[in-house]
């Protein structure tokens, strides 16, 4: 028999090391439906003594490239009352071997695991010196989630910020609903993507990409007000100038009439000699008066039609550009980016 198995109630009867997780927050020994131990004697004297135990390890991150982050998550354990000299961890197989994890049992919900890697290093304390083993996992963030909860609703807002550069600017309560919506809509986003992370003090992707979008959706509703205040004073819209024509279009058309009703005065006696000069001359007046009128109209109306600002022209073309580019270069950024990691297994 080269290997003989034994009962885990054996295990309380051969000394065995204490290991502990240096980096453990909560760990848990399963024991159902019995205590999840197995225990092994080879024929050379090697004793093999397994356990199944739950650990739950901090891992610290550095979420400056969140949510296209990468991490390395280690796992430290060694003896707790053992030094160097009376115990020694070792790495007895080879690094792909050594640590290994089933492919159905590392897929997670918000990460990809990348692969693992193992080390062994020692450390000093006032008790003497202690031997850590540590097995580092690295794991890669998935984007799914944060596009479709955050990524896409903000350039769908700022899609929708710059619709209102397509109206025309006397529309001002469409324009005002269309500005003040997108902010409010911009602030809620980032409020509540904000609550989803870690309280860190520095700014991370997401954030960045946030503040650039509110700037846009604010820039636009700056844009508008703009516009309107050109519009209100007349240096975009020559608004003053159509109510100066106006009034000496009337105060032509009353010296006109006045000298109708002169001439017709003076001429009195020869319009009773020829009654058909009468008509003629009306009719001359009438005619004048609703050619002014309509020219005045189809002024008024040529030049109050479907008014388009210069700066909303300019805007239909910079915004799109400028937010296009940027999302350019933040992809092109962030997703190219790959860790370098030296001695990795990958995982299977």
């Amino acid at each position: 028999m080269n290997i003989l198995p034994l009962n885990n109630l054996m295990a309380s009867k051969i000394w065995t090391p204490d290991t502990f997780f240096h980096n453990g927050k909560k760990s848990v020994a399963h024991n159902m439906t019995m205590p999840n131990k197995l225990l092994r004697i080879k024929d050379d004297g090697t004793l093999l003594y397994t356990m199944r135990l739950t650990v739950h390890a901090e891992c610290p991150m550095h979420l400056e490239d969140f949510p296209m982050d990468f991490h390395s998550c280690p796992l430290k354990f060694g003896s707790y009352a053992y030094t160097i000299s009376e115990v020694t961890y070792a790495w007895t197989l080879n690094a792909s071997d050594s640590v290994v994890v089933e492919g159905e049992s590392s897929r997670l919900n918000q990460y990809d695991l990348l692969g693992q890697t193992v080390g062994q290093e020692t450390i000093k304390s006032s008790t003497g010196e202690y031997t850590v083993m540590t097995a580092h996992f690295h794991l890669k963030r998935k984007i799914g989630y944060f596009v479709i909860q955050t990524y896409l609703p903000c350039i769908m807002t700022v899609i929708l910020s710059q619709v209102s550069f397509w109206l025309n600017r006397e529309s001002v309560p469409a324009r005002t609903v269309f500005g003040v919506t997108t902010v409010l809509t911009m602030t809620t986003l980032s409020i509540s993507a904000r609550n989803s992370l870690p309280k860190v003090a520095y700014a991370t992707a997401m954030d960045w990409f946030i503040a650039v979008c509110y700037a846009f959706v604010f820039s636009a509703l700056i844009e508008f007000a703009t516009v309107n205040y050109f519009t209100k004073r007349g240096w975009a819209w020559d608004g003053k100038s159509i109510v100066t024509d106006k009034k000496k279009e009337r105060v032509s058309l009353v010296k006109k009439n006045n000298a109708y009703a002169v001439a017709v005065a003076n001429y009195a006696p020869n319009i009773t000699k020829d009654p058909s000069t009468l008509p003629t001359i009306a009719k001359c007046g009438a005619t004048d008066s609703n050619k002014t009128k309509a020219d005045g109209k189809a002024q008024d109306s040529k030049k109050t039609f479907n008014s388009v600002s210069k700066i909303d022209r300019m805007s239909r073309v910079l915004f799109p550009v400028l937010f296009g580019s940027f999302n350019l270069v933040y992809w092109a950024t962030y997703l190219n980016r790959e860790p370098v990691i030296d001695d990795m297994v990958p995982s299977h």
